[in-house]
Order: C-alpha cells, then sequence, then structure tokens
C-alpha cells in the first residue's frame, strides 16, 4: 500500500493517540485532530517520540464547533491534495447537559453531529485517494441507544448514558446510511466498538470526577494500544479494502441492535443531520 495520509480525531490521549503511533510506525503521515492547543503539542511530541516518526502533525479542532470544523476543512484541502483515511475516533460523555457552540446536546454533537459535517467536508480529498476509507468509532453502548426523535438534544429529561447511547447508535447508522451513499466509488465506510479500554473518557478534568474509579478498574480494561488495534486494521488493512457498511469488534464483523440495522432509522438521521449542520451531500 502507498503511503497514507490519515486524520485522526481526539488524538491527544487514550485510543486516539495510540492509533496515531502505530499508524506512522507504519510510514503514514498522521494529522493529529485536536481540541486542545496544548494538549495536542504535548501528545504530538509523544506521538513522534513513540513512533519514531517525523511524519506527524498537528491541527486544532474543535468537534463542539461548525465554525472549527469548517476552518479545519478548509485548511486541510489547502494543504494536502487526499485523504486515505479519515478515522473518526474524538468522544465525549458528561455527566451533566451540556451544549456545543451550536446549541446542540455535547454527546450528540460532537460525537456524531461533529463528525457527520467532518466526513461531508472531506469527501472530496478522500475521493482522491486510491482507496479512501472512514472509520468511525461507535461503542456496544449503541445496544441501549435509541434517537430520541420527540427531544433528541435531551432538553427536558438528560441522562448521561440515554446520551452517550443515542450518540452511539447514530455512528452506526451515520456509517451505514454513508455506506450507501458510497456504493461504486472507491470510499469504504466502517465503525468499530474499541472494547472497554482504559482512558480518560468520562472523567471530570475539573473536579477529577473518575480518577479514582479508573485507578481501581483499570486492570479489567483493554491497553489504549489494545484498543487501537481494530482502528488501524480498517484504516490499513487490504482485508477489509472493499467491505463497507459494517461494525467490528477485535478485527471482526460483530452484531448490532435491531435499531443499527434500522436503514428507514439510518435516512431519517441522515436528513435530520443535513438539517443540524447545514451541509447536504455534494450529489443532492
Amino acid at each position: 500500500m502507498t503511503e497514507q495520509t490519515v486524520i485522526v480525531t481526539g488524538a491527544n490521549s487514550g485510543v486516539g493517540l495510540a492509533t496515531v503511533v502505530e499508524l506512522a510506525r507504519r510510514g503514514a503521515t498522521v494529522i493529529m485532530a485536536c481540541r486542545s492547543p496544548e494538549r495536542g503539542e504535548a501528545a504530538l511530541r509523544e506521538a513522534r517520540e513513540r513512533a519514531g516518526s517525523e511524519k506527524i502533525e498537528l491541527m486544532r479542532l474543535d468537534l463542539a464547533s461548525l465554525d472549527s470544523i469548517r476552518a479545519f476543512a478548509s485548511d486541510f484541502r489547502a494543504r494536502h491534495s487526499r485523504l486515505d483515511v479519515l478515522i473518526n475516533n474524538a468522544g465525549v460523555v458528561t455527566l451533566k447537559r451540556q451544549t456545543t457552540r451550536d446549541g446542540f446536546e455535547l454527546q450528540l454533537g460532537t460525537n456524531h453531529l461533529g463528525h457527520f459535517l467532518l466526513t461531508l467536508l472531506l469527501l472530496e480529498p478522500l475521493r482522491r485517494a486510491p482507496q479512501g476509507r472512514v472509520v468511525n468509532l461507535s461503542s456496544g453502548a449503541h445496544q441501549v441507544g435509541d434517537i430520541h426523535w420527540e427531544d433528541p438534544h435531551l432538553t427536558r429529561r438528560y441522562r448521561v448514558w440515554t446520551a452517550y447511547g443515542q450518540s452511539k447508535l447514530a455512528n452506526i447508522l451515520f456509517t451505514r446510511a454513508l455506506a450507501r451513499r458510497l456504493r461504486g466509488t472507491s470510499v469504504t465506510v466502517n465503525a468499530l466498538h474499541p472494547g472497554a479500554v482504559a482512558t480518560r473518557l468520562g472523567q471530570d478534568r475539573q473536579t477529577g470526577f473518575g480518577k479514582t474509579v479508573l485507578r481501581l478498574l483499570k486492570p479489567f480494561f483493554l491497553t489504549p494500544e489494545q484498543g487501537a488495534e481494530t482502528s488501524v486494521y480498517l484504516a490499513t488493512s487490504p482485508e477489509v479494502a472493499h467491505v463497507s457498511g459494517e461494525y467490528f469488534y477485535r478485527l471482526k464483523p460483530a452484531p448490532t441492535s435491531a435499531r443499527a440495522r434500522d436503514e428507514a432509522l439510518a435516512e431519517r438521521l441522515w436528513t435530520w443531520s443535513e438539517q443540524q449542520v447545514g451541509e447536504r451531500w455534494p450529489d443532492a
């Protein structure tokens, strides 16, 4: 395979950082898309050292801001003619309801809508690649997820796992709907569950909430490197060059909930998502 140009969102820690390191070790040029410049710079130095590669770049991306996503995509297109792999890795969990800059519930806005817009804006460079790939990180939590059409941004009854499950189901529905639109092109899209990984996801940086729980449970979790294995596999393996619209766990296709297989639900979510972010499929 020719040298790849790869974007990894949420690349400053955990599975994202491990994914960057492994892909760079394999010779890829990797763009770390990070919200915090300070944490991003520290992660960039760590990634270059661990990978033994200088072909790692840092670009600022705040998935909770449609303006930031548009600026990132424009900047990337100005710097790079093609994109081989987009790994939509970033994810948030918030105990209390928060909103993005555009008024979306933060988990749905970041985990789904932000990546939805980013992917649409990068379709052109993905299509220029010999074999473009989109990799969406979902979760086994999608199994309990539903799309709450009566109040998708959960303004009335917010519960953390209701919001998280909804956003992770949305990741798979987006994958299915995008795969249908990409049929007949050289671009594929797949989703995955990285496993139960010991990361800072769900911790409160201000209060430290969650640190003690993580320390107690850490021996039972996968390492970030183990959690990154399926992302790297979907990004690089010739075995999945022509596989699209699937959901993987531990390098293999895995079962999903009935809702995640509902084509009508996926199409309804797609149309709603276009309306939310103000961007339509280019052929529409």
